[in-house]
């Protein structure tokens, strides 16, 4: 019989851990340029700081991956809470001591990034040693859920901290990395099997990443729908502050309005069981493209809340199709390569999602709103057709049974 996930207690503990460390993250993200603009009063530097955040993603994130697959994951994880807690525990106390340099700002700022990289590669191969198969999308699901929560109450605290002292956010960061660590340390399953060393030059290691995404037609088409996807919300994020911003809200009520977004991602990850078992998995995955249309209602009656709502209404249904495709591309990708495909995964979204808001900026400034959403709405609409036109999502598979799936790769190595 098997266990509920709220009582199996590795992955309520990786999820206790997960949860913390993710608040702390939305809480620094926010305290980042609070500090920089308090010290400095440079926008340039906040952006600087921002760009030291994330640009271990763009340099180690295969790295990461290679290492996910060929060490021991949960010492990798454990090893990037300790840097983390380092890194902001160093900028708590130079605060607190009134002597902070500038540079170490960004310097703190690269290493938790860097962390953060590390801790993402290896976190797929730990939720797959904990949680049976067949419960994948549940837990998932369930991921979304705490994700949508923290992205709700995270930057709110975030600046609230920032409010009682400066060096408070980070102090809360710090612990919530060490209490991270504490849960990795109270597990018990191994993150990873039993498996040799690979002595294949790294090149060909990250290319087996590669190579396997691009033989499997389900896996492969999902990433590049999803990953060329990620272009769109975000450009339809910033097009929906500029529009709010010029219907006169306040930048308390901005916030507002992106809580109703992120409340619809929350809504989504609780009501995802009840799509999945009303649903197929190809009618899920459409059904997330053919909502993006919604915002042509903005065409008609150019509303910042006719916006909202065709954008919450899409929100709703982006936790669904992760909780089915992220689920299904867990469940077959062999143990050994598991931190390799889903970097590379990650690689594809994350080089297309910072184009939305500068394509989105650009139209902003030299047309109007109206102009760039439907810009945005004929970018949606090719996605409709590829989705509607594909042979794998036509062949999707049936993630109700992922027990009767096998790791696709595991009989023979994919290196040439």
């Amino acid at each position: 019989m098997t266990v509920p996930l709220w009582r199996n207690r590795e992955f309520v503990l990786l999820e206790a851990g997960r949860l913390l460390s993710s608040a702390g993250n939305q809480i620094s993200f926010i305290a980042y340029p609070l500090l920089v603009l308090a010290m400095t009063g440079s926008p340039a530097k906040a952006g600087l700081v921002s760009f030291a955040r994330l640009l271990p993603s763009l340099l180690f994130s295969l790295l990461a991956g290679v290492a996910a697959d060929r060490y021991d994951r949960r010492k990798l994880m454990l090893g990037a809470d300790a840097v983390r807690a380092l890194a902001l525990g160093t900028l708590a106390a130079a605060i607190l001591a009134d002597a902070l340099p500038f540079w170490l700002i960004p310097v703190a700022a690269f290493v938790q990034g860097t962390g953060s990289v590390v801790f993402r590669a290896a976190e797929a191969g730990a939720l797959k040693a904990v949680v049976p198969r067949a419960q994948l999308p549940a837990a998932i699901s369930t991921m979304e859920a705490r994700g949508s929560a923290v992205m709700l109450i995270g930057p709110p605290l975030g600046g609230a901290l920032f409010g009682l002292g400066r060096a408070v956010p980070f102090v809360a960061d710090t612990i919530s990395y060490a209490f991270s660590l504490l849960s990795l340390v109270l597990m018990r399953t191994p993150f990873q099997e039993e498996r040799e060393r690979d002595a294949t030059p790294l090149r060909a290691q990250i290319a087996d990443g590669f190579r396997f995404l691009w033989r499997e037609p389900f896996v492969r088409t999902s990433t590049f729908l999803y990953g060329i996807g990620n272009f769109s919300i975000p450009g339809m994020i910033l097009i929906l502050i500029v529009v709010a911003e010029q219907h006169g809200l306040t930048s308390g009520q901005v916030g507002l309005v992106l809580a109703v977004f992120g409340a619809g991602t929350l809504l989504g990850a609780v009501a995802s069981p009840l799509f999945r078992r009303a649903l197929p998995v190809r009618t899920i995955m459409l059904l997330e493209f053919w909502s993006g249309l919604a915002a042509a209602a903005y065409l008609l009656v150019p509303s910042v809340w006719v916006l909202l709502a065709a954008m919450t209404i899409q929100g709703i249904t982006l936790p669904v199709t992760n909780s089915v495709v992220d689920s299904y591309r867990i469940a077959i990708i062999p143990d050994r390569l598991l931190g390799r495909v889903e970097t590379v995964v990650g690689q594809i979204g994350l080089a297309i999602a910072p184009l939305g808001p500068l394509v989105a900026g650009v139209l902003l400034s030299s047309t109007s709103p109206r102009v760039t959403v439907a810009c945005f709405l004929l970018f949606s609409a090719s996605l409709v057709v590829w989705g509607m036109l594909s042979p794998a999502l036509k062949n999707a598979p049936d993630i109700r049974n992922l027990d009767a799936y096998a790791d696709t790769a595991s009989a023979s190595p994919l290196s040439s």
